[in-house]
């Protein structure tokens, strides 16, 4: 009897081909969505970012483009609400009439005191990183769908944060971390959690139609979010790390990659932690010199 592999090509270039992909990044200008960008750009993909400033999209835009052989282009939108979110959709759809993958990177942090906390630092977290990958998510599915087979199904890879996981007091100590001492992102880590239940509620519902829905959720990795930490406690950062180390471009652009790809076709649902072990393992290190 036959073995069923032999019917198919499992080699790299078949299962990671990206030359016909066309892929939207939201958040694409800087960090993690940036990192995403190059990372379809550097593989033949067609690419699209879209965030509120257009010096910053215009900078990565024309780096991407040195870079090939795949193409960027930029979309000027703000993700703050419904209207802003249709707004995106409605200029994606005048470019392009498919999307084989769809990364909702738009999100924000709040810091501040847990006692005296404000109202805005709720609205804004849940507005952009929860309602604005439903509504998002939800007006491009026309063009996800376009092409979208059992085998080349269409992609919404939604990125959520390792504190969408994580349960401990997140009040930052005399040590520092992500927030000034004393203050904490008491919002974040919800906002977080509501978009990994998101993913399963979306991954659930659009399966039937061959659309995957998948969740990353990144530990430390540089970007605007994390620079004051990263700027004034790198130390204390890098001692709940065990490997030495905070993620890097290769780590979240290969996962990104990978999710987009022949060989995650079958893949939807799933909450991916890209931390370097530092939850799963439950270590607990002392502070290190860092690696990087």
């Amino acid at each position: 009897m036959t073995h069923h592999a032999s019917k198919q090509d499992l080699s790299v270039s078949a299962l990671f081909n990206f030359s016909s992909h066309v892929a939207l990044v939201t958040g694409g200008a800087t960090g993690l969505g940036e990192m995403a960008a190059q990372a379809f750009v550097q593989n033949g993909a067609r690419v699209f970012i879209a965030s509120r400033k257009e010096s910053e999209l215009k900078a990565t835009t024309e780096r991407l483009n040195k870079l090939g052989p795949g193409t960027c282009e930029y979309i000027i939108a703000d993700l703050k609400d419904k209207k802003g979110c249709l707004g995106l959709c409605d200029e994606v759809k005048k470019r392009t009439d498919r999307l084989t993958v769809l990364v909702n990177n738009t999100g924000a942090s709040w810091g501040d005191d847990y006692y005296n906390f404000p109202e805005g630092g709720w609205d804004k977290l849940m507005a952009l990183n929860v309602k604005s990958l439903f509504y998002t998510t939800v007006e491009l599915e026309p063009l996800l769908l376009k092409g979208a087979t059992p085998d080349e199904p269409g992609r919404v890879i939604n990125i959520a944060s390792m504190a969408g996981i994580q349960t401990t007091d997140v009040t930052t100590g005399e040590g520092g971390g992500l927030s000034q001492p004393g203050h904490g992102t008491f919002s974040y880590g919800p906002s977080k959690a509501a978009c990994i239940h998101l993913t399963k509620m979306q991954a659930s519902k659009l399966a039937p139609k061959n659309i995957m829905v998948n969740v990353i959720c990144p530990g430390v990795f540089p970007s605007r979010m994390t620079n004051f930490g990263l700027d004034k406690y790198m130390d204390t950062l890098v001692s709940g790390q065990p490997t030495g180390r905070i993620g890097k471009p290769s780590d979240f652009g290969g996962l990104v990659l990978f999710l987009s790809s022949a060989g995650s076709a079958h893949m939807t649902g799933n909450v991916l932690e890209i931390d370097g072990g530092s939850t799963l393992t439950g270590f607990r290190g002392k502070r290190s010199e860092s690696k990087i």
